[in-house]
């Protein structure tokens, strides 16, 4: 299940980041930070479940600072 929403929300940031990179329009550029940052939660949350809780705080620290750093922006 985790799996199957990582490789989607992957897919949905990449196309977004393409889409700004092709056409020089970033207006969707937070929207990507977003995805990408529950992409970094949902990766944390497995890596959990694995057992490496190294790996799933350094994913969730980062899923953080990318949702403060798109609020401030």
């Amino acid at each position: 299940m985790l799996k199957i929403l990582r490789i989607s929300l992957a897919m949905i940031g990449l196309v977004m980041a393409l889409y700004g990179f092709f056409t020089d329009n970033f207006w969707l550029q937070p929207y990507t930070l977003f995805v990408i940052g529950v992409m970094l939660l949902v990766m944390g949350l497995e890596e959990f479940q694995k057992g490496r809780t190294e790996y799933g705080y350094i994913s969730v620290a980062t899923c953080i600072f990318l949702m403060i750093v798109l609020f401030i922006i």
